[in-house]
């Protein structure tokens, strides 16, 4: 998978933020622990996801110049991440998103 690597990181660091903060705070605490040059992150902070928030993480995805994406979600009481795919980029034509 491309990019595993640099998105497995990004996620084992959500996971640690969500297991120190937990749930219930607003997206910019936690989106706060998250920066890289590679990769968007699109954070949320719902006790669900919905199909807007794909779709939204996606439109940003596609009009950026990153090949990937993660759409990481802390309000749940376990944290929720999808890896999302440019689909402009040669590699990821067929695919938008998995988990």
């Amino acid at each position: 998978m491309i990019y595993k690597e640099i998105t497995g990181e990004i996620i084992g660091c959500a996971m640690e933020v969500h297991r120190t903060l937990g749930p219930g705070f607003q997206e910019y605490f936690y989106q706060r622990a998250l920066v890289d040059d590679t990769v968007t992150v699109e954070i949320k902070a719902r006790n669900e996801l919905e199909d807007v928030h794909w779709a939204q993480s996606i439109n940003y995805l596609e009009t950026s110049s990153y090949p990937i994406g993660l759409l990481i979600n802390f309000g749940a009481k376990s944290l929720q991440f999808k890896r999302l795919y440019n689909k402009k980029f040669p590699l990821n034509q067929n695919k938008s998103y998995e988990s």
